[in-house]
């Protein structure tokens, strides 16, 4: 299968978003602030939200996004995805195959996988037209801490396997992203560490994404 184009965002801040961290009145918001900050890429994750508010808050995204021209990934859902106009989709191990998504949304859609830390997983999401792998969990984890552990060494394995922009998860902060990207990763995806209440509230957001974007002029 012909590879897609790799897209210049995939380098850098991957701002998730998370219900039990950001309510629907704080949602938008926040996502401005690391976008402000420099956030690369932003992923709506919702698994809790019904089909009508899901809808209702990617438009919403959607249209912020765009206002910073930064791409806007849904979780799980292509056909959301479709619906808003998002740029891409993730997926994970037993969400919708990335043949699948690839097929619905086209070359130019930007289709990450979930690979937690097997590079056969890798080596099949490339087979398939993914745009991006992802890895983890690194460390412990506020949003993740049922997903398997993975090791940073997981990077160098698929270092000239995986022509693919590579994306780290799970427990990033400010203190260990560095040795993240170190290790080879070309993504660090954040969650609790950006979007925390404490940094909603006291207008950190922005500033914290500045600080995780700074970490990739090292």
């Amino acid at each position: 299968m012909n590879q897609p184009e790799i897209n210049p965002h995939l380098r850098g801040l991957y701002a998730i978003t998370d219900p039990d961290l950001l309510p629907e009145n704080q949602l938008i918001e926040a996502v401005e602030q690391a976008l402000i900050g420099g956030a690369a890429l932003i992923q709506y994750r919702d698994k809790t939200a019904t089909e009508v508010e899901l809808v209702r808050r990617a438009e919403s995204l959607a249209s912020c996004c765009k206002a910073y021209n930064r791409p806007l990934i849904i979780n799980d859902r292509i056909d959301i995805c479709k619906r808003v106009n998002a740029e891409g989709v993730h997926l994970g191990q037993e969400d919708n195959a990335i043949n699948e998504a690839r097929s619905q949304l086209g070359p130019h859609a930007i289709i990450g996988a979930t690979c937690h830390n097997s590079v056969l997983l890798a080596e099949q999401a490339l087979a398939d037209g993914a745009s991006y792998v992802a890895f983890g969990r690194f460390f412990n984890s506020h949003s993740k801490q049922q997903a398997p552990p993975a090791d940073l060494s997981i990077f160098k394995q698929v270092e000239n396997k995986i022509p693919l922009p590579k994306v780290a998860i799970g427990g990033i902060n400010l203190d260990n992203g560095q040795s993240v990207l170190d290790h080879g990763a070309d993504m660090i995806a954040v969650i609790h560490a950006l979007f925390a209440s404490d940094n909603f509230a006291s207008n950190n957001i922005a500033k914290k994404a500045k600080a995780f974007q700074t970490l990739f002029n090292h």
